[in-house]
């Protein structure tokens, strides 16, 4: 099949051609290694970027960078809680003397009752872990709280950083279950240079719209694509985050052929998405980053639905959707449902259980009364069938 507009994408048919014929993803010559093909600039910000970047949550490892160096990635993300900050101390021993040739961004957890003091010892701590004296890009992350973006301490902090010359652009990271009204608040307020969201295929409802003959169902998060939308018309530059809708990418391995993968055909169906400027995919392996960069450039095709409506159909029911909202208040006992099968997502399908068991121990409210709960109230919640009762309970048991 030839390449095809992302509006002609969508009207594939998932039923037909089979999952095979996907062809090479990106030019390259007999013999020699994936790299890089198109940089992209963030927004108004004029950072120029590889448009797949370095994700750091999974890693703390040099050689991961330098491969990735290699290969042309140039957009490296971390955070201070990242591997308890060893993914900042690897990635600044990697970048030794290259420093001016990448974009760095790092990330603190900024409270709604945070001081700046507090705030700049944060930042100060990644800069010393990153040995750099500055970051292209700092977040507020994981922000999943209003209150977190209305303390006016990080508007007053971030703009001392920038005087300082610590920090050059500011920004918002986010993946729970309060994504869009957090996103609408720090856009409409100019609180945010650049956004970084989880979105993916699954999270797109154009995606199951064009499905439902498959699925039964239509996606019900129908604002997201509206805020990416309004972030684009102000400027602000926007980075996707879980794009690969949980990463079990072994279940794919038998529907994949010519070389060409699921994961390949997530990232490109993200990036064809005029609103959304690049992405950042936590790179664990040399073998994952040529895999990743392979997607760099490459045009949709029609068969890479396929691959797309496979995944979906077999982990439909098991993948919690950042932002759905419809189980947020399915439990009396209070326990942040989402926020639980997302820390649970990073052990059972990323296979961090360090990642996991730090997340989960920062939650509100845990999944600890799921143990001995009777009344599940939580049954059928899930308007995609996960089983909440089954799967809260497994992440108290793993992560307690």
């Amino acid at each position: 099949m030839g390449t095809i507009s992302r509006r002609h994408f969508l009207g594939a048919s998932a039923a037909s051609a089979g999952l095979h014929g996907l062809g090479a993803t990106v030019a390259r010559g007999q013999g020699s290694a994936p790299i890089i093909q198109r940089y992209v600039t963030l927004g108004r910000t004029a950072l120029e970027v590889s448009e797949i970047g370095f994700g750091s949550a999974s890693s703390s490892d040099p050689d991961l960078v330098r491969h990735a160096l290699d290969r042309g990635v140039t957009f490296f993300d971390t955070a201070e809680s990242y591997r308890f900050g060893w993914s900042e101390e690897a990635i600044g021993e990697a970048l030794v003397g290259v420093r001016d040739r990448v974009v760095l961004s790092s990330k603190t957890k900024a409270g709604a009752r945070d001081r700046q003091s507090e705030m700049m010892e944060a930042l100060e701590g990644s800069l010393r872990r990153l040995r750099t004296d500055h970051l292209d890009i700092y977040f507020n992350h994981a922000v999943n709280a209003v209150d977190r973006m209305q303390n006016e301490e990080w508007w007053a902090f971030t703009e001392r950083a920038r005087q300082q010359g610590k920090i050059r652009f500011r920004g918002m990271s986010g993946h729970g279950s309060r994504l869009v009204p957090c996103l609408d608040y720090a856009i409409d307020h100019d609180l945010a240079d650049i956004i970084l969201v989880a979105y993916s295929f699954g999270q797109d409802p154009s995606f199951y719209d064009r499905l439902r003959h498959t699925f039964h169902f239509v996606d019900i998060q129908p604002d997201l694509p509206r805020v990416l939308a309004k972030a684009k018309q102000k400027d602000i530059g926007v980075v996707a985050m879980k794009t690969l809708m949980g990463a079990r990418l072994n279940d794919m391995r038998p529907y994949e052929r010519d070389g060409a993968t699921f994961a390949q055909a997530a990232f490109r169906w993200v990036l064809s998405d005029p609103n959304v400027d690049a992405l950042l995919i936590s790179m664990t392996s040399s073998e994952a980053i040529d895999e990743y960069v392979a997607a760099s450039a490459a045009e949709v095709r029609g068969d890479h639905l396929h691959l797309l409506a496979r995944y979906a159909y077999l982990q439909h029911a098991r993948y919690c959707r950042h932002g759905c909202d419809a189980c947020e208040d399915a439990c009396p006992e209070g326990v942040e449902i989402a926020e639980v099968l997302r820390t649970r997502m990073y052990d059972v399908d990323y296979g961090d259980q360090a990642l996991a068991r730090q997340d989960y121990a920062r939650l509100g409210i845990d999944a600890t009364a799921c143990l001995t709960c009777t009344h599940q109230a939580c049954l059928g919640a899930c308007p995609y069938g996960i089983p909440i009762p089954a799967f809260t309970r497994d992440a108290a048991s793993r992560l307690a």
